[in-house]
């Protein structure tokens, strides 16, 4: 294949909206799938970035005919996908394991410190394998639990293992979601907004119900 699908159009719209997957897309193509996956699940500084969505748009713009506008090679966007995750997520895990401690003292960041500490109970409660494959799917955990696993010294071939795993299952399951939906929906580009916010507000639920139990966990035992 060559590799004008890994990258975007000469023409970069320099008004990029990170937050915005499909403006994410139209500006760096299937390589900035591999950069935000790996910023999201590998960097502290990556917890706002909208990994979830830009999977699934991504499945829907390779859905689309090959002379449509944005059109995304599958092959390569699972490949990309696929990379980004699982080496983000292992850098994370080094920087965790060589200075995570310090940056988690200093960082005065409010969701990165609820994100941590999310991160901590799940695996307290869940246990290595679940929870390292559960985080993937549960947004700001996923990017605080890799560098945790490293500070609380998780096993460096249990976390290997375990984060592939996941990180296969994340973004192969999301970007062939939305490969089907873009291939049994005629037009479905047109609903792209919509579905977008559909997905972000799904993938909230997990983190909103963590937190409604945290509480109540607290108010029991503050009682």
């Amino acid at each position: 294949m060559a590799l004008t699908h890994l990258a975007a159009s000469p023409a970069v719209d320099l008004a990029v909206n990170v937050l915005d997957a499909k403006s994410l897309l139209a500006a760096f193509g299937t390589l900035g799938i591999a950069v935000v996956l790996f910023a999201e699940t590998g960097l502290l500084v990556g917890f706002f970035l909208p990994g979830d969505s830009l999977l699934f748009t991504a499945g829907l713009l390779c859905a689309g005919s090959a002379a449509s506008p944005g059109h995304l090679s599958l092959p390569w966007v699972l490949v990309a996908a696929a990379a980004g995750a699982v080496a983000g997520a292992q850098t994370g895990y080094l920087l965790g394991r060589r200075a995570g401690p310090a940056f988690l003292a200093r960082t005065k960041s409010r969701k990165i410190s609820e994100g941590a500490a999310r991160a901590g109970e799940i695996l307290h409660r869940y246990g290595y394998a679940k929870a390292i494959v559960l985080a993937r799917f549960l947004p700001i955990v996923r990017t605080v639990l890799n560098p945790l696993a490293g500070i609380l010294g998780v096993p460096a071939r249990t976390f290997a293992l375990w984060q592939v795993l996941g990180g296969l299952l994340w973004t192969i399951g999301l970007v062939l979601g939305g490969y089907a939906l873009g291939a049994s929906v005629p037009n479905v580009d047109r609903y792209l907004l919509p579905i977008i916010v559909v997905i972000v507000v799904i993938s909230l639920i997990p983190v909103g119900l963590e937190l409604l139990r945290s509480r109540r966990a607290r108010a029991e035992g503050s009682a």
